[in-house]
């Protein structure tokens, strides 16, 4: 009989560059899916890492093979010390998205690093990794990929709304899950943020105390991708082309970019809901706790929104990658082309088994 519970370790790593979050998690398989985290942590990149990680989208092809191979095994250090810090043992695979370096779908090309073979054996540890390429390889966005999660594990919620680096949303339509990317938001606010000496604008106070700017607002709402029809998705270099440059063509001061920013994301995201009172959001990513961002949206639209326990607004995209590890291995469709666009639903990702000592 298939094996029907898997201890797992989710590793995931978003473009707003907070850090490398990890859980530990036993997920149930079946006819209702479940999970039970056991253990969870961010490990924020250090200085020289968050540098490197920015600049590699201009990298040339030699400079990004040996960023791979560091990369890899910077990674591994982590996931050891968190299996060493947690005391795991006996873990079916661990479960890695690795860091977008360079997401170009249109091009078919997308490029995540650290889901090299090496890993499996600095872990000793199954490995299941790279779950973007085949996607694209078969005229999919590679993007987004939580929303079998949500199918799976939040269906009791008409969307799923994720605040990471960029937003995305995901829900039913017509019995088919939809998903797709809404606007940047912490790779906008913490670039500006950042240039005051802060990491983040905490509980969005800098924002409140802004000034709206009308005409970048409409400059920005009026940008081609919000006029595209799903599945479509982002990446960091539409947002340094086209958004960081209109931005700073305007020569505000960062409260009032903050402010206006924050109004465009609640705009956007008011746009992909259908703003019925009976329809419950679940908000989770770091997005979720910039007060000002939650406070401008809730009055953008009428939606009911719920943000949940801590765990799961920090940890839903790691929790998820390790479902999508456990999919992988049972060799069960882990990406919807319902979602991502591509030619068909398939089990997407490798599996690298560590070398026999």
């Amino acid at each position: 009989m298939e094996k029907q519970e898997y201890s797992i370790i989710g590793v995931m790593s978003g473009t707003s560059l907070d850090g490398i979050d990890l859980v530990h998690c036993t997920i149930s398989a079946g006819e209702n899916w479940d999970f039970k985290l056991h253990a969870s942590e961010t490990v924020a990149y250090p200085k020289e890492w968050q540098e490197k990680l920015s600049q590699a989208v201009n990298f040339q092809k030699e400079d990004l093979k040996s960023l791979n191979l560091e990369y890899t095994e910077f990674l591994a250090g982590v996931i050891n010390t968190f299996i060493t810090r947690n005391s795991i043992e006996n873990v079916d695979a661990v479960s890695s998205h690795g860091h977008t370096v360079k997401h170009e779908p249109d091009k078919g090309f997308t490029l995540q690093i650290g889901n090299l073979e090496k890993l499996a054996a600095l872990i000793d540890q199954t490995l299941v990794c790279d779950f973007r390429v085949q996607d694209v390889a078969m005229g999919g966005e590679g993007a987004p990929l939580v929303p079998v999660g949500d199918a799976l594990f939040f269906n009791g919620y008409k969307y799923c709304l994720n605040l990471g680096g960029f937003a995305n949303i995901s829900t039913e339509v017509n019995s088919e899950r939809v998903a797709y990317d809404i606007s940047p938001v912490n790779t906008v606010l913490n670039y500006f943020s950042q240039k005051e000496g802060k990491a983040y604008d905490e509980n969005g106070n800098m924002a409140r105390d802004g000034d709206m700017n009308q005409e970048l607002l409409e400059k920005l709402n009026a940008l081609d991708f919000y006029h595209k029809q799903p599945p479509k998705s982002l990446g960091i270099e539409w947002v340094n082309q086209k958004v960081i440059p209109l931005i700073e063509s305007f020569d505000l001061e960062t409260p009032s970019i903050l402010k206006t920013f924050c109004l465009h994301i609640a705009f956007q995201i008011s746009e992909s809901l259908d703003n019925q009172p009976s329809s419950k959001v679940l908000i989770t990513g770091g997005g979720a706790f910039n007060d000002f961002l939650i406070e401008t949206l809730e009055q953008q639209s009428n939606c009911s929104f719920t943000i949940p326990e801590r765990e799961i607004v920090e940890f839903k995209e790691a929790l998820i990658f390790a479902l999508l590890g456990v999919l992988k291995l049972r060799g069960e469709v882990n990406v919807l082309k319902s979602v991502t666009g591509a030619e068909k639903d398939h089990s997407s990702g490798m599996v690298f088994k560590p070398s026999k000592k």
